[in-house]
């Protein structure tokens, strides 16, 4: 059984800052390996590249074949059902659509003392989408990384999936190609991020890499982080269903296991002011549980880091939901917009009862890419944003550079920073060089 807990017992606060406090999937210590396997890629290239493709995917692969061809890509959209090769140009027309929106406006302003004042905004020359591959198949994640890149103008955007025994999902090919992928190669693992952050004879260097991946992945993004920009290290997914007395048990079930299904590291929570939703909702996860292919993930998940936590008033939910800075919230309540604008800290926040998480998962147009382990707190989901760089621009006349100067050399010098002081002061009326 998950965790309950009750606001009104004298033990709650202690027990509910145990939950927040609790570590999920702390990743295996793997830096020291991933550190030798990127030198060896920084050093031999392709050839290490092919050798641990053979090691972890059980793929004899050669250096000619790394790239996956058109002819590939287009047999592989060929081998999609319609149905949901459809859904797949709906939803990235959809994420297209909404990011879009996303697009920064340059700023161009002079201002009251005559000082030009601008930023404008370029996309990132070329990016890396890392793409899991093995045991599941996820072209929505391909969609939500590769969509915001395109429509942010990146020119190069690059994608690496690993293809255990040789063999990638049709979907996850199909995907890229309508989000406008331009390369694809068949590697996976810290040896793919390595190929991209340092290249090989094959593989042009990156400028940022971006994608979720195993515990060798992150570790590989930590480490090449610098030479290259990251968007995030991900950790497992994370819900929290904050729901009145009013919802359907079933319906708030499915949410819960839709989340505990990704990896029995997952966490799933139920906050409710009505007792008897919460001993509904914990019987119709029990018999979902029983029919769910990822019936055992799920179980685990549950077991291991699910929680009921009953409150007295729904007024207590967003300083609870605030503490766990969780990546999805769904609000299961009348009125949800108004307690939406009190919750500060969540990667997405999901209207009313008619809102699943999962919809954002696919179709919602809003990016699925989001903070987990509580980094809500200070990050974001990923956005157009991501995947373009900010410069500002300054300019001043000889008027403009007179008001400000005075107050930079004052500045400069109780820095001790004589040589600042003095590239502005030649410039004043009066100065050496006025």
């Amino acid at each position: 059984m998950p965790l309950r807990l009750d606001s009104g017992e004298p033990a709650f606060a202690a027990c509910f800052a145990a939950l927040v406090a609790g570590r999920r999937g702390a990743s295996a210590n793997v830096e020291a390996e991933v550190a030798a396997i990127i030198a060896d890629v920084a050093a031999r290239g392709d050839a290490a590249v092919l050798d641990y493709t053979r090691r972890f995917d059980r793929f004899d692969l050669t250096a000619d074949r790394l790239r996956v061809g058109a002819a590939e890509i287009a047999t592989a959209r060929a081998a999609c059902a319609a149905p949901v090769l459809a859904a797949l140009i709906f939803a990235a027309e959809r994420i297209a659509a909404f990011h879009e929106r996303q697009r920064p406006l340059a700023i161009d302003v002079i201002d009251s003392l005559g000082v030009r004042l601008g930023a404008r905004w370029a996309p990132v020359p070329a990016v890396g989408l890392y793409v899991p591959g093995g045991r599941a198949a996820y072209p929505s994640s391909v969609l939500m990384n590769a969509v915001p890149a395109r429509v942010a103008g990146v020119p190069r955007r690059v994608m690496v999936v690993p293809a255990p025994d040789g063999e990638i999902n049709p979907y996850v090919l199909a995907a890229a190609d309508l989000a406008g992928v331009h390369e694809i190669y068949r590697i996976g693992g810290a040896q793919a991020v390595a190929a991209l952050a340092h290249g090989t004879a094959t593989i042009a260097a990156v400028d940022k890499i971006v994608g979720p991946g195993n515990a060798y992945v992150a570790a590989a993004k930590r480490q090449v982080y610098g030479r290259v920009g990251i968007d995030a290290i991900a950790g497992p997914s994370e819900v929290v269903v904050v729901s009145d007395g009013r919802s359907d048990p079933t319906w708030i079930a499915a949410d819960l296991m839709a989340q505990a299904e990704h990896d029995a590291d997952a966490q799933a929570i139920l906050i409710t002011d009505d007792p008897a939703l919460a001993e509904a909702v914990c019987g119709a996860v029990e018999s979902l549980l029983g029919r769910m292919a990822r019936g055992a993930i799920a179980r685990a998940s549950w077991q291991a880091h699910g929680a009921v936590i009953q409150i007295a008033s729904l007024a207590e939910a967003p300083a609870l939901v605030d503490a766990l800075a969780p990546e999805h919230v769904q609000l299961m309540v009348e009125g949800p917009a108004a307690l939406a604008e009190r919750i500060s800290h969540a990667g997405a926040i999901f209207l009313g009862r008619h809102t699943p998480e999962a919809i954002g998962d696919y179709v919602g147009g809003p990016n699925h890419v989001l903070p987990t382990s509580r980094t809500a707190r200070f990050s974001s989901g990923l956005s157009v944003l991501d995947f373009m760089k900010r410069t500002t621009l300054l300019g001043c006349d000889p008027a403009s550079l007179a008001a400000l100067g005075p107050a930079a050399v004052a500045l400069a010098e109780v820095e001790g920073l004589g040589a600042h002081a003095l590239s502005v002061a030649l410039r004043l009326p009066g100065g050496r060089g006025g």
